[in-house]
């Protein structure tokens, strides 16, 4: 019996649940331009393609994934997910796919179709790995009936619980640890399946992203019509420790490497970025790139960990400058839960934030990381980080900026769902189909809920998913790049919730009512994802003007009513704590619910919410960073429409069970502003 080590057990559950223009040469750490001026009218790009025909020079909302993977993911193809590159994008465009569970033949039988067409896409899936997945699922390659393989294919069948021959099919991927009594960190490619150097699954992944690159083009809309976008992209899929600290890659273009850097080769995450500065950013054929980091809930801190801090100080300050170029923007929610903030961290002070905790997959109790990190998140282990979270991750960029005149962590927002069905933009609570292929396929495997077993491993705490917004002129992929990378982005938790955030000094008192509010918040301040300009002598607090828009849904499925809009406000103390404080700017509590018997919304709600809020509590020899949060009223998650669709006898126990959440308050969060206190000015912070 082929025995099954407890380390390549842990690795394999981390794999499953974690499967999850020419550049200048200048970081890009600010913007090259003035973040306040319009794009100009004249137009170039950095690929051929006709110009497109619907332009707004004050930006329009576009909506995309940046976030899903297909079957050349190792695990998805474990689920018996077929869909692939083509089917990725076609499901995007509106047009109708099929989901596992498979046919007789081996076909998809499950129909699925999004409600509203994407704007843009971007396929993501795993680099690691895709080439013995090649290589074992493709008849006639030269290790097609290897034992590995057939293990992978399932055709072998090793271990004796569901879990342990899920866990040997993809561990038949990697060599087995080389002592079974030390985890591994990070697992190595298969001798016997890739040979001496892993030089035939590297070439074979060289293959896989030619393919998925020729996808791309096919369905990138060149045309003057622009109805939609692709972007060439994968996922470094780091999993050190089970903790899940994976990077998604994204290009401009279709000048692109001539292969993925995948985790499984290069560990160290400032590897990825130095190899991408070298193949893309400074190859001089115009490349260029940005990365996007993973949902950070299960990183047990590791993600926006600062690290190197014994190195000299411009080594460290290089290291910032690194990451502040190629990491624009954040995930901030996604299948696998939210990473806004967290009640009761490590030196974070503040009153308590209600809305805080939501889709929270670490339960209360788990140890607090403080300064440190931790592993193991992924099976429910180790300590939770106040750097999970994107809120403390833009405090902590704070910090390092007072102590080392660089901040690593000026990250935008979007969201993201990591759906493994080939689905991208999959997001509506009440047409919620799963994320796991046959994993998930019918509502009792989706209700399926242990309440002793981490949250990970329940998949009815999944959520569907969010999507990523950007304000950009038009729909290219020079436009959203763009828009990516001046971090004027937005996330939401799955409703096409729009909103607009402008910052500045002198915004009047009265632009709600101007018909000219957009042009206006460009042309006396900055948009979300922007410094405030450097305040004027004898200017107060800065002003802010917001202004949110609900979803209208379909005529068969209005979208909810918004409630409140808020401004969360962080600062870094004198002595290093964080500082957190949250302002109703505009709505707010109207008593409205809903009737979790039948999931019909009550109580008033607003199509439109704005406002222009001062900063009551400005310190200007504080930095600042302020973002803007909107939220509907309270309706019902996917697993209580799907519990009460089912006859009352048939209900699984997470239906009745308080563990599980049945009601949730959709939402939409802006990139950040960022307010930099004069040079001398800002507390030093040791």
């Amino acid at each position: 019996m082929h025995r099954i080590p407890r380390t390549l057990t842990l690795l394999c559950l981390g794999l499953i649940l974690g499967c999850s223009s020419e550049h200048t040469g200048l970081p890009r750490l600010e913007p090259t331009h003035e973040p306040s001026a319009l794009a100009p009218s004249g137009r170039s790009y950095s690929e051929a393609r006709e110009a497109c025909a619907n332009r707004d020079p004050l930006r329009q909302a576009l909506w995309g994934e940046l976030h899903v993977h297909s079957s050349l993911s190792m695990d998805a193809y474990s689920w018996d997910v077929r869909g692939g590159p083509d089917d990725t994008y076609r499901f995007a465009r509106g047009e109708r796919t099929f989901f596992a569970p498979l046919d007789a033949d081996g076909s998809p039988t499950r129909p699925a179709q999004l409600e509203r067409p994407l704007d843009f896409a971007a396929l993501t899936d795993h680099a690691s790995y895709q080439g013995e997945v090649a290589l074992c699922t493709r008849p006639g390659s030269e290790i097609y009936d290897s034992q590995g393989c057939q293990i992978f294919r399932g055709e072998v069948v090793v271990g004796g619980t569901h879990f342990e021959r899920f866990a040997a099919r993809l561990g038949s991927l990697s060599n087995p640890p080389r002592d079974p009594n030390v985890p591994s960190l990070v697992p190595e490619r298969s001798d016997a399946l890739c040979g001496e150097g892993a030089q035939r699954c590297k070439d074979a992944m060289r293959s896989v992203w030619q393919e998925q690159q020729a996808a791309a083009e096919r369905h990138y809309d060149r045309s003057a019509e622009c109805r939609f976008t692709t972007f060439h992209a994968y996922e470094y899929t780091a999993t050190p420790g089970l903790a899940k600290v994976h990077h998604n890659v994204i290009f401009r273009n279709a000048n692109v490497p001539e292969a993925p850097i995948p985790w499984v080769d290069e560990p160290d995450v400032y590897g990825l970025w130095r190899g991408l500065r070298g193949q893309c950013l400074e190859a001089g054929n115009g490349c260029d790139v940005l990365t996007l980091p993973h949902n950070s809930n299960l990183s047990n801190g590791q993600m926006f960990a600062v690290t190197g801090r014994d190195l000299p100080l411009e080594d460290q300050r290089s290291r910032a400058l690194l990451r502040a170029e190629l990491e624009p923007l954040v995930e901030i929610s996604q299948i696998k839960g939210d990473s806004e903030c967290r009640n009761g961290m490590y030196q974070v002070i503040g009153a308590p934030d209600e809305f805080c905790n939501y889709e929270e997959w670490r339960p209360a109790g788990t140890p607090d990381c403080e300064e440190g990190v931790g592993v193991g998140a992924l099976i429910g282990r180790g300590c939770v980080s106040r750097n999970d979270y994107v809120r403390y991750t833009l405090l902590e960029g704070i910090r390092e900026r007072q102590r080392i005149g660089v901040n690593p962590y000026k990250v935008g927002i979007v969201a993201a769902t990591d759906q493994h069905n080939a689905n991208p933009g999959d997001v509506e609570e009440y047409s919620y189909q799963g994320w796991r292929g046959a994993e998930d396929a019918t509502p009792v495997q989706r209700l399926a809920f242990d309440a002793e077993a981490p949250m990970a491993i329940n998949r009815v705490m999944a959520s569907p998913g969010g999507l990523a917004g950007v304000w950009a002129e038009e729909n290219s992929r020079d436009a959203i790049f763009d828009a990516m990378e001046r971090r004027e982005t937005f996330g939401t938790s799955g409703p096409r919730i729009t909103a607009r955030f402008f910052g500045g000094w002198d915004y009047d008192a009265d632009l709600c009512g101007d018909s000219d509010f957009v042009a206006e918040g460009y042309a006396e301040g900055v948009p979300m994802g922007a410094d405030l300009p450097t305040r004027p002598a004898g200017a107060g607090a800065p002003v802010f003007a917001v202004s949110a828009l609900r979803d209208p849904g379909i005529p068969e499925h209005p979208g909810g009513l918004l409630q409140r809009a808020q401004v969360v406000k962080g600062w870094v103390g004198p002595q290093g704590a964080y500082h957190q404080a949250v302002y109703e700017v505009a709505g707010g509590g109207n008593g409205a619910g809903v009737d979790l018997d039948t999931c019909e919304p009550r109580g008033p709600g607003h199509d439109a919410l704005c406002a222009v809020w001062r900063d009551p509590d400005f310190d200007p020899a504080a930095d600042a960073v302020y973002y803007l949060r909107v939220l509907e009223n309270p309706s019902c998650r996917w697993n209580q429409l799907q519990c009460l669709a089912l006859p009352a006898g048939e209900r699984p126990p997470s239906c009745a069970s308080d563990a599980v959440p049945k009601q949730i308050q959709e939402r939409l969060w802006t990139s950040p502003i960022w307010y930099e206190a004069p040079a001398g000015a800002a507390s030093p912070t040791g």
